[in-house]
């Protein structure tokens, strides 16, 4: 069974930064895709990041690009989300997911993963 841990969150001032981190278990974590999803307070969810099975390659949704950065470690079954520059409307609880295939999709809503964690709150005030 899929087990996805998310930790990291917290509150953090306008500019400042945070690092997620994703601790997976029952999968083969370097086989498959990750990703970083979000949802703000009454919005739906949204795709944040999504990392190749060997970090190589990556996708970001345009609202991030240039101040978040995903990574992964595979030696450690842990997943990365760095994030700076944060703002308000960054404010959301943040999942963790995985897929099944060793390459994300890059078809919404779901970005080829299929399973998700249970998220870590950040929230950015101004």
């Amino acid at each position: 069974q899929v087990q996805l841990v998310e930790s990291g969150g917290g509150l953090v001032q306008a500019g400042g930064s945070l690092r997620l981190s994703c601790a997976a278990s029952g999968r083969t974590f370097g086989a498959v895709a990750m990703g970083w999803f979000r949802q703000a307070p009454g919005k739906d969810r949204e795709f944040v990041a999504a990392i190749s099975w060997s970090g190589r390659d990556t996708y970001y949704a345009d609202s991030v690009k240039g101040r978040f950065t995903i990574s992964r470690d595979n030696a450690k079954n842990t997943l990365y989300l760095q994030m700076n520059s944060l703002n308000p409307e960054d404010t959301a609880v943040y999942y963790c997911a995985t897929g099944s295939n060793p390459y994300y999709s890059s078809n919404p809503p779901n970005y080829g993963m299929n399973y998700w964690g249970k998220g870590t709150l950040v929230t950015a005030s101004s």
